[in-house]
């Protein structure tokens, strides 16, 4: 809920690539590509995908107007969303690259952060909370933010988040509310949740392109709820910006505890994937480097794209190996949020400008006018990207927002912990759907065997199913078809090669006749079959000289293990007659032997 489960992506890369656009200068007037793009994120839970395409504008040729709009079913993710954004592009003299980096990461998707992260979040709500109340404050601090969809509604609940945000009496006990989800989750198999953990993440995740997720920062936050972890740094102060449905009451404020994601976790928008190999190498399944660390270097790239419009080249010496470390992770503890300091800074710094964006944030409710087809979205947006639990407001009305020359962007459920087969029947229910409203996909999944994060389609001004289509889809019928003239074929051969088999034997039983004539039928020119000759009628005579060499086989056999039993018995009665022969000699001597000594007493006692 307060994170996606795929990658970040450059939308407008994404674009050009599905159309094969030429990104050069003057390439937008000779190939007629539009002077301004329309992005729907539908669902994104967080603000990736536009760091993204913004970090990544610089690095185009053609630069069309961008008009990005987020809708998210929840005000407060609305106000996270807002609040990550504002810190993406603070002013570079705010924060240093790797301080800023790490402040993200400490509210992107820890539940305790720390001390100073807990100071940026009170001050830079109140900065928000004056720029929705305020136009002149908007448009002098972000005037590429536009609030215009949101109903009243919306914008007291943003009031109502940016005011929960600030350093009150009432404790957000995110310790409690975090082990009563994973209690309610796990049930009877609690007391040995750090093996649940550790399946989820060897047998599910990591076979799901998740490899990059260490198993010692997954199992600490699926305990904690603390993703990412440095050695140098305390998380005390509860994280305030994963509350929703908060509600005034009085001085207070009621909500729903935590209803994020408990499963995952925060390691999929910047942690997977990074341009330098180095940082995903392994050993025996062990990672160099965490997910945490790649996340960092991400984002580094991505804020200093940002700040500088340039190349970034990353330091070795910042990341850390701490893939196959084992940290000491110390017991959390958690203070009361009175001890804030009331002098602290505020953040109310113009934004880092980026030319030719706009970025609205628009009503919930418009999904419902969406999904029924709304006139005044029909034919607008140019790029769709949709997540995977908002899949079921999909339908053919919905298809309509999109123009002739449109980018479909789907999320999937790969990355979360399901059963394979309901991942599986997912991503063919969202293909057959996509495939009914006219929609092509940018590659042939039917000829790769992959694992996809997103399901990406695009919609053209000719549709699907016609000559121009890249993959097309046999019918059903044409498959069944070829599978049973596949199995005709194959029965055929092996008939074939029975009666190969047989003429051999019977050429070898009968060698002055000649072997059978081999035609082909005209009237079924794809396959070749025997013709029957009298040859092909004496298969039994051919079986009952087998069975009699079979029989004259066995007969010898057994003559020769008679003649082995034989030569046995006899070896062994001359071992024994000659055994017998030995014991008489040495009775016979040891006789003669008495006799000897008798004869040699008395002698003595007749001398003496």
């Amino acid at each position: 809920m307060f994170w996606g489960l795929s990658s970040a992506l450059d939308l407008y890369q994404e674009y050009i690539k599905a159309f094969k656009l030429p990104d050069e200068p003057g390439a937008a007037e000779a190939e007629g590509q539009p002077a301004a793009l329309n992005m729907l994120i539908c669902g994104g839970a967080d603000p990736r995908h536009v760091i993204k395409t913004l970090a990544k504008r610089y690095t185009h040729a053609v630069k069309p107007k961008l008009n990005i709009y987020l809708l998210d079913a929840c005000v407060e993710i609305m106000a996270r969303n807002m609040l990550l954004l504002g810190l993406a592009l603070e002013p570079p003299d705010s924060f240093s690259l790797v301080c800023k980096a790490h402040l993200f990461m400490d509210i992107y998707g820890n539940s305790l952060m720390r001390p100073s992260s807990h100071h940026y979040v009170a001050a830079k709500a109140r900065t928000l909370l004056n720029m929705i109340c305020d136009e002149e404050q908007l448009q002098r601090l972000a005037p590429m933010l536009n609030i215009e969809a949101l109903k009243y509604k919306e914008r007291d609940g943003l009031e109502v988040a940016f005011s929960y945000w600030q350093p009150q009496e009432q404790v957000y006990d995110i310790q409690s509310y975090w082990e009563q989800r994973v209690r309610a989750l796990l049930g009877t198999r609690y007391d040995h949740r750090q093996g649940a953990f550790d399946w989820d993440l060897s047998m599910t995740l990591k076979d799901r392109e998740a490899q990059q997720i260490c198993s010692q920062e997954y199992r600490y936050w699926r305990e904690s709820g603390v993703a990412f972890v440095f050695p140098e740094y305390e998380h005390c102060k509860p994280n305030k910006t994963f509350a929703a449905g908060l509600v005034r009451n009085g001085r207070t404020y009621l909500h729903r505890g935590y209803v994020g994601d408990i499963q995952t976790g925060p390691f999929c928008g910047f942690g997977l994937r990074s341009s330098e190999e180095r940082l995903h190498h392994s050993v025996h399944g062990e990672n160099d480097f965490r997910a945490t660390d790649v996340t960092e270097r991400n984002l580094l790239e991505l804020f200093h794209e940002l700040q500088t419009q340039t190349v970034y080249e990353h330091d070795k010496t910042i990341s850390r190996r701490y893939g196959a470390t084992q940290l000491l992770m110390t017991p959390l503890l958690t203070y009361n949020e009175c001890d804030t300091n009331e002098t602290q800074l505020s953040y109310d710094r113009p934004w880092i400008p980026v030319p030719n964006v706009q970025v609205h944030f628009i009503s919930p409710m418009e999904m419902m006018e969406l999904q029924k087809g709304a006139p005044r979205w029909h034919d607008f947006f140019d790029v769709a990207f949709v997540a995977y639990n908002y899949y079921s407001f999909l339908s053919k009305e919905f298809f309509g927002a999109l123009r002739a020359q449109a980018l479909f962007v789907l999320e999937t459920k790969l990355l979360t912990v399901e059963r394979r087969e309901h991942i599986q029947k997912y991503e063919t229910t969202a293909k057959e759907l996509l495939k009914e409203a006219g929609l092509r996909p940018c590659i042939n999944y039917q000829a790769i065997n992959a694992k996809n994060m997103q399901l990406k389609y695009k919609k053209t001004q000719h549709g699907a199913g016609d000559a121009v289509d890249e993959f097309p889809e046999e019918p059903l019928e044409v498959k069944q078809a070829e599978l049973s003239e596949m199995g005709d074929y194959v029965n055929d051969k092996r008939e074939i090669q029975i009666e190969e088999i047989q003429d051999e034997q019977q050429m070898e039983s009968s060698p002055n006749k000649w072997p059978a004539q081999l035609t082909e039928i005209h009237d079924e020119p794809q396959l070749e079959v025997f013709e029957e000759t009298p040859m092909d009628k004496n298969t039994e005579q051919v079986d009952q000289e087998k069975d009699e060499q079979e029989q004259q086989y066995y007969e010898t056999e057994q003559r020769e293990e008679c003649d082995l039993n034989k030569e046995i018995t006899n070896e062994a009665d001359t071992k024994l007659m000659f055994h017998e022969k030995y014991e008489d000699s040495s009775n016979d001597l040891e006789q003669e032997q008495e006799v000897l000594s008798d004869e040699s007493e008395y002698h003595d006692a007749q001398s003496g």
